[in-house]
């Protein structure tokens, strides 16, 4: 997949915009997808987690890391919780730079699951230079990047269309109904059918877009099971925490009458 300028997709909700394109998109409600992961007992599909990382690898990885996940980490609970023989073969497929080694030289070889997730190209310049000048940035925290990620994310990814009859567009823009501005510099990147799911769920456009989102959700917030049990225990503790003190003041009064 090419994708030119995803970081305006992605990143902080711009994109290079010509003198009098400022059609903004912030009336348009986004789309609301009922996702697992929310309210105070949500909890990540694990499937939908697995099927979102395939199409982060075969669609996205070729442009944006997520640097701060290491392959190890698709094992862990709460997350795709991927084998340990699959993920050791995950990491297999790409290959680190490493050293020095005896005689003090780098060398490559293959990923094992201690090493973050290889990203796509090795520096920021040679990025650029691929994209056109734009930098693709990280997609580890994107659902953090905008007022309600996950629903923001998914109504742009699924939100391209032909742009209206009174709309102007910029040379090599595309019209999408969600973007700020409307008109945004990355083509449409996803299509029904680009990746054949391993568990045979129709891999349409929806599906793609849903699971992807899951799947960034959880890389920035791979503790968030954790964080609502937590939560939840809290709850308890201040519920019964509460009634002890009401208790006590009712003992209280009571005797000073």
């Amino acid at each position: 997949m090419q994708i030119t300028l995803y970081s305006a997709l992605l990143a902080a909700g711009l994109v290079l915009l010509p003198a009098g394109a400022s059609r903004a998109a912030e009336g348009v409600d986004l789309k609301h997808v009922d996702w697992s992961f929310d309210g105070p007992f949500g909890k990540f599909d694990r499937a939908q987690l697995k099927r979102g990382f395939q199409v982060y690898r075969e669609v996205c990885a070729a442009c944006h890391s997520i640097k701060f996940v290491s392959y190890r980490n698709l094992s862990d609970a709460g997350g795709p919780e991927f084998t340990e023989a699959a993920v050791k073969t995950i990491a297999a497929e790409s290959n680190v730079t490493d050293g020095p080694d005896a005689d003090g030289e780098m060398f490559e070889r293959p990923a094992e699951p201690k090493d973050r997730v290889v990203k796509p190209f090795p520096n920021d310049n040679a990025a650029r230079a691929a994209n056109n000048g734009a930098m693709p940035p990280d997609l580890s925290l994107m659902t953090k990047a905008r007022k309600d990620g996950p629903n923001y994310l998914y109504s742009v990814l699924t939100g391209y269309d032909e742009a209206p009859a009174d709309v102007v567009m910029a040379d090599g823009m595309s019209f999408n109904h969600y973007f700020p501005g409307q008109q945004i510099a990355m083509p449409q990147p996803m299509s029904d059918e680009q990746v054949t799911y391993e568990d045979g769920t129709p891999a349409t456009l929806d599906q793609m877009a849903r699971d992807v989102t899951a799947f960034l959700t959880w890389t920035a917030e791979p503790k968030l099971e954790d964080r609502h049990r937590l939560g939840f225990k809290v709850m308890i503790f201040l519920t019964i925490f509460a009634g002890l003190l009401y208790a006590t003041y009712k003992r209280v009064w009571r005797d000073q009458h």
